[in-house]
């Protein structure tokens, strides 16, 4: 079993031939729009952070589809000129792909979907309720299996490597933690809960969310109220 863990390269030119030759996922269906992120919200920044604990049982209630859109948008959401994001990004490469398991969000069927920054919203990845299986992967954690939709952030390494060679997969894991960061600060100002994981069979995840060869997953972070 290979859990996650810092991805050592041997060889940029080899790592590039082999994601060239990765299959792509099915086509996914549909997009769905995601309400406008408030920029300007009534808990101060020093309040987050004094708040800001990792929570890992949650109440069996939903969470709004407007909170799930406020945690996309602090994780990566497009925040200035020039697609600038909400975390800073050695050389603005963004590496990081963020997607969610939803099983109990008001106003979303159940499903994986992926986010996309630029319009802010969801492609659904696959239907049905996936929580049971990423838990499964994730050594059987229950608050993964308990927690109303679970966010994952993924990389690809190549995004960055292709400019800083072998130090940028440090660059790409300090990205994952600046946007962890900022899940965890925004959950807190929307009185939610979540918990960073990272002990989790790679090859499952990848299985489940149907990720290409080329992407690595990093965290998973479930989400729900305390």
């Amino acid at each position: 079993m290979k859990f996650a863990h810092p991805f050592l390269f041997s060889s940029l030119m080899a790592m590039l031939v082999a994601a060239a030759g990765d299959p792509l996922p099915d086509p996914p269906s549909g997009a769905i729009k995601l309400p406008k992120p408030v920029q300007d919200g009534r808990t101060s920044l020093e309040k987050t952070l004094q708040e800001r604990r990792s929570i890992r049982q949650y109440k069996n209630a939903p969470i709004a589809l407007s909170d799930l859109s406020q945690l996309l948008w602090a994780s990566q959401g497009i925040s200035g000129s020039g697609g600038r994001r909400t975390a800073p990004s050695a050389g603005a490469l963004f590496p990081l792909d963020v997607y969610i398991i939803a099983g109990n969000v008001t106003g979303l069927s159940a499903g994986i979907y992926s986010y996309d920054p630029h319009k802010h919203e969801l492609t659904r990845v696959a239907e049905g309720d996936a929580r049971a299986e990423i838990s499964k992967a994730a050594l059987g954690q229950s608050s993964i299996k308990s927690a109303p939709a679970v966010l994952v952030l993924s990389a690809v390494y190549e995004r960055t490597t292709v400019k800083y060679g072998e130090r940028g997969i440090r660059y790409v894991h300090m990205e994952a933690g600046h946007a962890a960061q900022n899940i965890y600060l925004q959950a807190a100002a929307l009185n939610l809960g979540t918990v960073v994981i990272g002990a989790f069979d790679d090859d499952g995840i990848k299985k489940v969310l149907r990720m290409t060869g080329r992407e690595h997953p990093l965290y998973l972070m479930p989400v729900g109220k305390p």
